[in-house]
C-alpha cells in the first residue's frame, strides 16, 4: 500500500514579517487615534461641548467618516477622549497622594487637580462626562476612575488615623465621602454663570477647609470672579 503524504505549510515563526507588519499597523492606528483625540479635545476646548459631528470633524481637519473608522460614533469619540482626560487626572493624583507634605497638604493638593480641571476647560469636562451621549462603557471609566481616586484620597486619611486612636480601616469610606463631595461641590460650582463663580484657587481652600474642619471652617477671603477661567491652547 503506497503512503500518502500529505503537505502542511510550516507556520510562520514568531517575528516574521507578518507579524512586524501587523505590530507596526497596530503602532501606527494607535497613534493616529491618539492625534485625533487631542484634536477633539481641542475642538471641543474651543468651540463647546454641544458641537455636532460635522463640526467637530471640520474643526478637528479632518473627515467625519474617518472618525467613524477610528471611533465608530460620536459616543465612542467621547469616550475616549474623556479617557485621556481621566488617565492624566489619575496621574497627577496619584503624584499628589505620595507627594511631600502633610496629609491636609496632600489633601488639598487632590482638590487643586480636580477644580483645577474643571477651571482650565469647562467645555472638556461636561463633553466627557455628558450622559445623554450614552457612550458605551463610559459610566464604567468614570466609576473606576473614582474608585481609584478614592483610594488615593485614602492615603494621607490612613495617616491621620493611624497617629490616632481611630481605626485606620475607616479612611476607606472617609476617602469615598470626600471624592463624592468634592465632585459634587465642583460640578455645582461649575453649573454656575461664570460671572456667578468662586475664584478656583479660594474654591479649593474652602472645599479643603470644609473637608478637613467642616461646615463651621472658616471662609478663605471668598471674592467672585469677572472673567471666564483662561481656556487651553
Amino acid at each position: 500500500m503506497s503512503r500518502v503524504t500529505v503537505a502542511t505549510t510550516p507556520a510562520e515563526p514568531e517575528g516574521s514579517d507578518a507579524d512586524g507588519r501587523s505590530r507596526r499597523w497596530d503602532a501606527h492606528r494607535a497613534e493616529r487615534r491618539a492625534e485625533l483625540c487631542h484634536a477633539a479635545r481641542r475642538a471641543v476646548h474651543h468651540g463647546g461641548a454641544e458641537l455636532s459631528m460635522d463640526e467637530l470633524a471640520a474643526q478637528m481637519g479632518t473627515s467625519k467618516s474617518i472618525v467613524y473608522r477610528y471611533f465608530t460614533d460620536k459616543a465612542g469619540l467621547q469616550a475616549a477622549v474623556g479617557a485621556m482626560v481621566l488617565a492624566e487626572m489619575s496621574g497627577a493624583f496619584e503624584e499628589a497622594a505620595h507627594g511631600a507634605g502633610s496629609p491636609r497638604d496632600r489633601l488639598r493638593a487632590m482638590v487643586g487637580i480636580y477644580v483645577g480641571t474643571l477651571a482650565q476647560s469647562t467645555s472638556v469636562y461636561r463633553f466627557v462626562t455628558r450622559s445623554g451621549d450614552g457612550a458605551p462603557g463610559a459610566d464604567a471609566d468614570v466609576s473606576d476612575f473614582l474608585t481609584t481616586l478614592t483610594d488615593y484620597v485614602a492615603a494621607p486619611l490612613r495617616d491621620v488615623l493611624t497617629g490616632s486612636t481611630s481605626d485606620p480601616r475607616l479612611a476607606d469610606a472617609w476617602a469615598a465621602g470626600v471624592v463624592g463631595f468634592v465632585r459634587g461641590a465642583a460640578e455645582s460650582w461649575l453649573a454656575l454663570d461664570p460671572a456667578d463663580r468662586l475664584d478656583p484657587e479660594r474654591l479649593v481652600v474652602l472645599i479643603s477647609n470644609w473637608l478637613w474642619a467642616g461646615a463651621s471652617a472658616p471662609l478663605p477671603g471668598i471674592t467672585r470672579i469677572s472673567t471666564v477661567p483662561s481656556e487651553e491652547a
